[in-house]
């Protein structure tokens, strides 16, 4: 396989990408081939490389690390029988931070390290605000890099810790570390599980037989038959041992979580529970809060596949109006469907929609898309709807406007790329020349995720930076390299 991904298709340019999903397992034979599955799960959390680690006592630690699917690279037996244990963790990503588009297999997770106590291995869903002022330091003091990961810095703080254990040398490290973590870790007897103070990525916890699973998300418990127990709680760090099972304990400083709140628009699987709640479901209740704060006269409510699929049937149910799949899209179209000339970039979406114009023709059609980001998807799915014929397009967005970068570990655009942050909605509607465009609020949003009272304008129960320009934890690099951070209200 080549060193780099090939470009990714022109769709997929115009979403938000998450930045990672992660998966580790304790107590199972051949631990491995459960984190290949788990991370087969979390697919849609990071698509552009992949890594797994294991540890069996005659082998000691091994690892393979891979660019592209896991289907891939982690399903042949000659790959997965070089990974044997009962201990295993892995990554998929998307790159957040270093060389984006320029990805070496040193920057793929998970990051291993030697350290007096034996080896440890760590995976990273997140994003550290300090990674720079953390790099100049270590290097400073004689560190030396294999990556551009700003991952790596949690490596090389525990190296330099004077803790004993290797879990309290992590602890001692991500004191040190500013923004979003969530993390799988492995030293030669345990499975370890951390989540930043204000928990703002995902992880779970699960049982599997007479072992354990940590996971970003419920989906991938599902897929290896592990059963769902908790939550891992913003703040709290889990080590796990076949000899002493689950122990907890808080070693940061307690603050009020803000967790991702466009991790219930998006970002997760709709099969996933997140907070004790269904994603889809919330996602249908958002539809449902879209219809009535932005209620238009029309024939259909189609979804923009798959993502705005459940609150396209929620706007339905509330408004309604009949429901109907006026956008098919290609499943088999991958990343690597072909070397794409200049004659089929033009084709642009059409690769991975296709209207169904016997449905649209005549119709006036309300679109349901889960976010407007650049806008340059939402034209041409615009402009394919009108070919197709349908008499009116009304757009209708299941969140507020992107108007903030996230730094916090989602490939977001620079500010000026994003639409929202230089145009009004109705300067939106007439660049998009649709016929409305309406996007749900702040407020109607938090309502939708179950908070009846919406937003706390003074404490937000959610991080809705992207959104609001409201940084939980202060971008430190971003400010350094000039980022200007939104005016005090």
């Amino acid at each position: 396989m080549s060193q780099h991904m090939p470009p990714a298709h022109p769709f997929d340019d115009d979403k938000l990408k998450e930045e990672c999903g992660i998966f580790g397992v304790i107590g199972t034979k051949d631990a491995a081939n459960f984190v290949a599955l788990g991370l087969h799960a979390l697919q849609h959390r990071g698509q552009e490389a992949g890594g797994i680690v294991s540890y069996d006592e005659e082998h000691g630690f091994n690892s393979a690390r891979r660019f592209g699917y896991v289907r891939d690279n982690f399903t042949s037996q000659k790959i997965m029988e070089t990974l044997p244990g009962p201990l295993s963790i892995g990554h998929v990503r998307y790159s957040t931070s270093g060389n984006k588009g320029q990805t070496a297999i040193r920057d793929v997770q998970p990051f291993f390290g030697e350290f007096a106590q034996g080896g440890a291995a760590i995976a990273h869903n997140g994003n550290i605000t300090n990674a720079n002022a953390l790099r100049r330091e270590l290097i400073e003091r004689g560190s030396i890099f294999q990556s551009s990961s700003d991952s790596e810095c949690i490596i090389h703080l525990m190296a330099r810790s004077m803790q004993r254990s290797i879990p309290e040398r992590m602890e001692d490290a991500l004191r040190r570390v500013e923004g979003a973590f969530s993390i799988v870790a492995m030293t030669r007897t345990k499975l370890m599980g951390v989540r930043d103070p204000l928990g703002v990525r995902p992880l779970v916890l699960g049982k599997v037989g007479d072992g354990w699973a940590l996971s970003s998300e419920t989906c991938a418990l599902d897929i290896i038959g592990a059963e769902f127990v908790r939550e891992i709680e913003p703040g709290e760090m889990v080590v796990i041992s076949e000899e002493n099972g689950v122990q907890s304990h808080f070693p940061f400083r307690r603050v009020a979580p803000r967790f991702c709140i466009f991790e219930h628009v998006y970002f997760s699987r709709p099969d996933s529970i997140l907070g004790g709640r269904s994603v889809y479901e919330t996602r249908e209740a958002i539809g449902r809060e879209l219809a009535k704060e932005a209620p238009v006269d029309a024939d259909l409510v189609c979804p923009v596949p798959d993502s705005g699929t459940p609150a396209a049937i929620g706007f339905s149910l509330e408004s309604g109006i009949p429901y109907a799949m006026g956008i098919i899209r290609n499943q088999y179209m991958g990343r690597t469907f072909i070397e794409p000339t200049e004659q089929i970039r033009n084709m642009g979406v059409r690769l991975k929609l296709n209207v169904n114009r016997a449905l649209v023709k005549g119709k006036r059609i309300i679109l349901v898309d889960d976010s407007v980001v650049r806008g340059t998807t939402s034209r041409k799915i615009k402009e394919m709807i009108l070919d197709a014929g349908a008499a009116e397009v009304h757009f209708r967005i299941a969140s507020p406007p992107t108007a903030w970068p996230c730094f916090y570990g989602v490939d977001t655009p620079q500010r000026d790329k994003l639409l929202a942050a230089t145009m009004t909605e109705d300067e939106m509607r007439d660049h998009l020349s649709v016929d409305s465009l309406k996007f749900i609020s702040l407020d109607g949003l938090y309502r939708a995720v179950g908070e009846e009272n919406g937003r706390n304008k003074k404490c937000p129960q959610y991080c809705d930076a992207c959104f609001s320009g409201e940084y939980p934890v202060k971008p430190t690099d971003k400010i350094e390299e000039g980022f200007e951070m939104k005016a005090a209200e």
